[in-house]
């Protein structure tokens, strides 16, 4: 049965057929649609369930072969001995999607209340992006390694002065100490 007959069949349009068939919930083999494959996904995902639904039969004449609009890499491959609820399962699984409605409803519902959580957390600054957090303190680090390095071109002169190894261990404590509280006088202007 191609995507037509089966718009046909669940008497819908054959753009909510394509929708079913991007969200994988149509099952191919070859170029044919899987009905009753087909129809076990769509009343386990679709919203509404899915009335029981049976492949109409006229006559003898065969369907006719068309080329699908399936890509080869896209379409659902059996392997060898699998059924076709097997390589649906296999299939959904390894995509993740291997949820009913309302256990989806309840992982969007949580998904969005925790999305809601955060936004709340960053208004009310309980957490900040580590980018920023790594950027502030590269720049403190810039200001101390600067400080730190201009010590000696500014007391140099006065430290060679000095005449015991106590007079210029003081004086650089001393420098060292005043240097440090510099900094930290900088640091009582962050945003908070």
């Amino acid at each position: 049965m191609n995507q037509s007959e089966f718009a046909a069949l669940h008497g819908v349009s054959r753009k909510t057929v394509t929708k079913w068939k991007e969200r994988g919930w149509l099952v191919f083999e070859g170029d044919e649609l899987d009905v009753d494959a087909s129809n076990a996904l769509i009343a386990k995902y679709r919203r509404d369930g899915l009335e029981l639904v049976t492949q109409v039969v006229e006559g003898n004449k065969p369907s006719p072969k068309k080329s699908g609009v399936t890509p080869a890499s896209k379409r659902v491959t059996i392997n060898p001995g699998e059924t076709v609820e097997q390589a649906t399962a296999r299939i959904l699984i390894a995509t993740g999607a291997n949820m009913n409605i309302d256990e989806a409803k309840r992982v969007k519902e949580n998904y969005l209340a925790l999305r809601e959580q955060l936004d709340y957390d960053r208004e009310a600054r309980l957490v900040v992006a580590v980018e920023d957090v790594a950027r502030a303190v590269g720049e403190e680090y810039a200001k101390v390694r600067s400080r730190l390095l201009a010590i000696p071109s500014e007391h140099a002169p006065r430290i060679s002065r000095l005449k015991t190894v106590l007079e210029i261990q003081d004086a650089l404590h001393g420098i060292i100490v005043e240097a440090l509280e510099e900094l930290t006088r900088d640091g009582d202007g962050v945003k908070k």
